[in-house]
């Protein structure tokens, strides 16, 4: 029956894997999540964590799913045979190779995303150096979508715009075209694209429907934006593991580590910073983390000038792969050093809206928060007095979001 249909969204973060369901009417009925076991690097930890999650489903939910589509870390990329067999690990998002520098301006502009040496482009640049031209290169999304289809030919669009895809003019850039591993790229088909039903093998291992269809999916950052459902005047800040922002907007904007996705017809600009929670919890369990930011004045100024990161290296809203963190001094009181951290990254935030707006997006009137750290009430205030702007919550997971694609690609033909 119609009101009896759902979908599924598997979102690939930083530190693991969430799903979650959704009915016709788009409302969220479960959803749990694992982390990884092995890291962010490892293929076969995603399948792991796709299959714990899956098979403790209720078998009542299970047997209606209709349809799913997963998101990915933006810039993970890895690669396989033919077959999808991984070779080797995946090389993460936050990983610059700064030795691709040269090949790089060699294929793509300056300013250009795919240009970086922290772009999936100088990442693939590293893998098939390493591997040869003979392998495919997929990132994390996509990857698994091919482990689900039993089918590794496609890539999303949103998920290979690190890499060089053009999404005005909707190919590969010519430069691209002439390279000895051409044939280890996708093809490119739009977010929210059928790609066809699960592999027989898999729908048995997973206990899922054979007729279950697979969506194409889109980042993880993007699938965040989906769930919250923004106006045209807010922006939307994620603090995960790592600092993103995203912003509706009428027209591409191009500039050093910005991307423009495409998404429900509409242009998204934004960039992603490599801080975020992950540099809190190197430092903090997340006990600590709760009974700190209690004894903190969000009111007041820390006098800490912090710049806090899990490493060096950054990409937005610098693109500087030297820059290094300012993580001291530290004081005695942790409560102060905490205050000094969320306020150093707030100013990040600060400066990322800034960035996006002298690059020509309007500045946000408001900003929704989603991830980990927008469920702290002290961040929260402290970074309204920052950004001197409202700020509001949204507690939906991004797998409610990428799920939200999967529900627009099959609901026609469930109405009724």
């Amino acid at each position: 029956m119609a009101n009896s249909a759902l979908v599924l969204g598997i979102d690939f973060g930083t530190s693991g894997v969430r799903i979650a369901v959704l009915n016709m009417d788009g409302e969220l009925i479960h959803t749990s999540s694992t982390d990884y076991q092995k890291g962010l690097e490892d293929p076969e930890d995603w399948q792991e964590c796709c299959k714990v999650l899956i098979q403790a489903l209720p078998n009542r939910y299970r047997q209606s799913l209709v349809a799913l589509a997963v998101d990915g870390t933006s810039g993970t990329i890895l690669a396989c045979d033919h077959k999808g067999k991984p070779i080797g690990q995946a090389l993460p998002y936050h990983l610059s190779c700064l030795e691709q520098k040269q090949a790089l301006s060699e294929l793509i502009p300056d300013g250009k995303l795919a240009a970086s040496v922290s772009s999936s482009l100088s990442r693939a640049l590293r893998l098939t150096a390493k591997h040869g031209a003979n392998v495919l290169l997929r990132h994390q999304a996509d990857w698994i979508s091919g482990w689900l289809l039993g089918d590794w030919r496609w890539g999303e669009e949103g998920n290979n715009l690190r890499l060089g895809w053009d999404l005005n003019a909707q190919a590969w850039p010519k430069s691209m075209e002439e390279l000895s591993w051409r044939s280890a790229l996708p093809e490119i088909v739009c977010s929210g694209s059928i790609l066809g039903t699960l592999a027989t093998e898999r729908a048995k291992n997973l206990n899922l429907p054979e007729k279950m269809l697979v969506v194409a999916g889109t980042t993880d950052a993007n699938a965040a934006v989906l769930s919250a459902n923004p106006g045209p005047e807010d922006g939307i800040t994620i603090l995960g593991s790592t600092l993103v922002l995203k912003r509706f907007i009428e027209h591409p904007i191009q500039g050093s580590g910005i991307s423009n996705h495409r998404v429900g017809g509409r242009w998204l600009c934004g960039g992603a910073s490599n801080t975020g929670c992950s540099v809190l919890r190197q430092l903090f369990s997340d006990a600590q983390l709760q009974e700190l930011s209690q004894q903190i004045n969000p009111k007041m100024d820390s006098g800490l000038k912090l710049r806090p990161m899990p490493r060096q290296g950054e990409r937005f809203p610098v693109d500087d792969p030297m820059l290094k963190p300012v993580m001291g001094p530290r004081p005695v009181s942790d409560a102060l050093y905490l205050h000094g951290l969320l306020e150093g990254l707030a100013r990040i935030e600060a400066k990322g809206w800034q960035k996006l707006n002298e690059l020509g997006a309007a500045a946000p009137k408001q900003v929704i928060s989603l991830g980990g750290g927008a469920r702290n009430p002290q961040w929260r205030q402290l970074r309204q007095r920052i950004l001197k702007l409202p700020i509001k919550t949204c507690t939906l997971p991004p797998a409610a979001g990428v799920a939200r694609l999967a529900l627009d690609a099959v609901k026609p033909q469930y109405k009724g």
